[in-house]
């Protein structure tokens, strides 16, 4: 939930007080010390022993020195981790002559983030000499100039500090001066020459004097101008200012030219000797940033003064009269801060990117500073509200950067965060840093495919190595971790031959079929496949794959009745009488392939008598076209085609003899002598006639004695060749499917013997229909009725 403005402005507060409180208390730090000019590399301290830490806990612990900057002032040995300087280091460069020179660093230590503070104070070496401004100076006295007058000499400067900097002033021996060396309050050493003797111009008009500046070193260095002293005839009165000392307060932000102070000198002689014109005594100072009008005192702003550079100057203003007198004044001008500064950020330590799922993870160590002091120095550091990070202070002005939770790559990879520090001076400043913070991957993601189960299909004979499909996983991982490896897991059937089956490629999912497959034997299989990433640990998934094998119109159809296997055919017996539609047979076929391919459809192809039977297209029933007649012939002989449905169609042939007789009242039908010349060829009578003979002769004759007798007694003919059939249907178990070709239990077969030919026939029924008297006179069907072996021929 995003923070309100006024929750977001508490934790600013809160954040500056705990910086302030921390501030406070890491005030006691560590110090080390090391004189200017040392070589890098020296030796400063053994950290690891000052820390209190382990042999080691250095460097497992990512130590890092920080100085404000990011100047690196020292350095850590990569073996000792000792504290060694990293350059050498001038003093008068770093401080100037501010006194101690103390450089304030951090030591920096990760896992956990720990800061010790400590300074390092740079001690001043005697490698500055005192240096005068000019190399001489010139003094105009008048010889009526009572003992104990002092005049103000131009102060050497000496860039040492300490006991090293400028101590003392000194001048070659005379009778008429000593030098006096006085403290200014800003602790400069001020040189004044005092008369000890009253000097006589017509005895020594001019006078030379060495001027000499000693520091405090061991040993002492020292600096010397020439003062040349000009002896003036009567002159009574030198120039006196209003003030001995101006004091006045100057914001840093004056613009140039901008009028510091009026400084005003008065002279009693007349004359030119009264007329005073003024100048700054010591023009020759380089940090001199101001410039004074001659003839009006005004003293003006000639750069920029910075209050971070010096906080007060102070100007010496000597007034000299047209007989050369001076007088001399001193001005202390005071800078006032203006925020003219706005804060600095120095980032310290930045990681980038950071990982994934882990809590408060340290992004960056950064530290802020302001260059202005007071309120203007104070500041607050904040964040955007709607990040998933917080600020955290840290000893004294340093702040982290840390994770608020656990970030998800997969939600965002990459967070733009903006810091802004705005100090507490008026105008408020601000400035804002800007990082990018990538989240880098963990394998926290399975591969997750695109379909928990694919169904593939594949035509039947198909060539091997055929690509039938792909699977295709992705993984919402990056780099190694989204690589994804394919393979087929061990199948839940132990029957089914995978292996040998199909193959996948393990880049790309892409699935082979390895052998040709065939429909018939195998429709249909199903099998896992797994995807596995590179990750570590490694994450995997895996998603079910069923094969459906389309069928192809491989296979013909296959007639199941009448047999065509070579042997004679059955002739079906037609009555002259039958009326059109009568069911002479039927073609029974099936086809092992499925769908349209084993839709099987019928058609007379070749008839002897065309027009006479048809064939019905959907079941293979052969019935009579029309009425027979006599004059139709007796014998007739059909070619049904039998076929599928497929692209391309494929079909079979099967060929019907149909015998057309008078009626069934008759015992017996003679067959026409072609017909029976047939039969007796057919090869399946044959081998009927070879089993029967096999059989045991006395059974065949008891067996043909029981029927002659039977027959005898019903009073029946001699001839007793007539045909014997037990009426019924096959036994229920065989195959029954309706419509395709396959017979009905609506069909009866029987078995005929005629007698006198030794042949035998296997004959196809007409159906049965119930409650339905059979076709014929009233007479057969009474005499059917009470027949207790009655017959049907179809």
């Amino acid at each position: 939930m995003a923070q309100t403005k006024a929750q977001l402005k508490k934790r600013q507060v809160e954040s500056f007080i705990i910086l302030m409180f921390l501030w406070e208390v890491g005030s006691e730090s560590m110090q080390y010390s090391v004189l200017e000019e040392t070589e890098s590399g020296t030796f400063v301290a053994d950290l690891t022993k000052d820390l209190g830490l382990k042999v080691g806990e250095l460097a497992a612990r990512g130590a890092r020195v920080v100085f404000k900057g990011n100047k690196q002032r020292l350095q850590l040995d990569p073996q000792t981790h000792n504290l060694l300087l990293n350059e050498k280091l001038d003093r008068e460069e770093l401080c100037g002559s501010s006194e101690p020179c103390v450089l304030p660093f951090q030591v920096l230590l990760e896992n956990p983030l720990q800061f010790f503070q400590a300074e390092l104070r740079v001690r001043d070496i005697n490698d500055h000499a005192p240096e005068f401004p000019t190399r001489k100076m010139v003094l105009k006295i008048s010889e009526i100039t009572t003992p104990g007058k002092t005049f103000p000499l131009k102060m050497a400067q000496d860039l040492d500090a300490g006991s090293n900097s400028l101590q003392s002033y000194t001048i070659s021996p005379n009778p008429h001066f000593h030098v006096l060396t006085r403290n200014r309050s800003d602790g400069r050493k001020i040189p004044e020459l005092v008369l000890d003797k009253a000097l006589d111009r017509e005895e020594h008009p001019q006078l030379r004097l060495t001027f000499t500046a000693l520091d405090g070193g061991s040993p002492p260095r020292s600096g010397t101008a020439e003062i040349q002293i000009l002896v003036l005839d009567i002159n009574d009165n030198a120039p006196v200012f209003a003030q001995e000392l101006y004091e006045v307060q100057v914001s840093e932000n004056n613009p140039l030219g901008s009028l510091v102070v009026t400084v005003s000198a008065t002279d009693l002689d007349a004359g030119s000797f009264g007329e005073v014109s003024y100048a700054l005594f010591q023009v020759d100072d380089i940090n001199q940033p101001f410039e004074i009008n001659a003839i009006t005192g005004e003293i003006r702003l000639r750069r920029m003064l910075d209050f971070e550079e010096f906080q007060s100057h102070h100007v010496d203003v000597e007034a000299t009269d047209g007989g050369g007198l001076s007088g001399k004044c001193s001005v202390v001008i005071k800078v006032l801060d203006m925020n003219d500064n706005a804060p600095e950020l120095t980032m310290s330590s930045l990681t980038n990117p950071i990982p994934e799922n882990l809590p408060e993870v340290i992004v960056a160590v950064f530290s802020v500073s302001d260059a202005d002091s007071g309120p203007n120095q104070q500041v607050i550091c904040s964040i955007d509200d709607n990040l998933p990070f917080l600020l955290r202070p840290s000893i004294e002005n340093f702040y982290t950067l840390v994770t608020e939770g656990e970030l998800d790559r997969e939600s965002r990879a990459e967070y733009n965060i903006t810091i802004t520090v705005i100090d507490l001076g008026t105008p408020r400043l601000k400035t804002e840093h800007k990082i990018t913070v990538l989240v880098s991957d963990v394998n926290d993601n399975a591969p997750t495919f695109s379909q928990t189960s694919y169904t593939l299909f594949i035509r039947e004979n198909n060539s091997p190595a055929l690509h039938m499909g792909s699977v295709s996983a992705t993984d919402r991982d990056s780099g190694s971790n989204a690589q994804v490896t394919y393979s087929l897991l061990p199948p839940q059937d132990p029957h089914l031959p995978l292996a040998s089956l199909v193959s996948i490629n393990a880049d790309n999912g892409h699935l082979f079929v390895l052998r040709s497959l065939d429909y018939e034997a195998l429709r249909a299989f199903e099998f896992r496949v797994g995807a596995i990433d590179a990750g570590s640990p490694a994450l995997s998934s895996e998603a079910l794959v069923r094969v459906e094998v389309v069928d192809d119109n491989d296979n013909s159809p296959f007639v199941l009745y009448p047999l065509q296997n070579g042997s004679a055919p059955c002739t079906e017996l037609v009555p002259r009488a039958a009326e059109a539609g009568y069911l002479v047979t039927k073609v029974v076929a099936v086809d092992s392939d499925s769908g349209q391919n084993a839709w099987l459809s019928y058609q007379l192809l070749k008839a002897t008598e065309p027009g006479l039977f048809s064939v019905w297209a959907h079941n293979g029933e052969v019935r009579t076209a029309r009425l027979l007649s006599e004059r139709d012939a007796a014998k007739h002989r059909l070619v049904v085609l039998v076929k599928d449905n497929g692209e391309p169609p494929m079909s079979a042939t099967v060929t019907l003899h149909v015998l057309l007789v008078d009626g069934f009242s008759q015992p017996y039908l003679p067959l026409p002598e072609m017909a029976l010349n047939e039969a007796q060829a057919d090869s399946l009578t044959v081998y009927l006639v070879i089993a029967l003979a096999s059989v045991s002769s006395l059974f065949l004759f008891s067996v043909l004695l029981f029927i002659t007798v039977r027959l005898c007694r019903r009073n029946r003919a001699a001839s007793a060749g007539r045909c014997s059939v037990p009426e019924g249907h096959f036994p229920g178990h065989l195959v029954d499917v309706s419509g395709t070709g396959t017979l009905s239990h609506s069909y009866q077969y029987e078995v005929c013997l005629t007698g006198g030919s030794g042949t035998s026939e296997f004959k196809f029924l007409k159906p049965i229909f119930p409650n339905v008297p059979p076709q014929g006179t009233g007479r057969e069907t009474k005499e059917n009725s009470t027949s207790g072996n009655s017959f049907q021929f179809s």
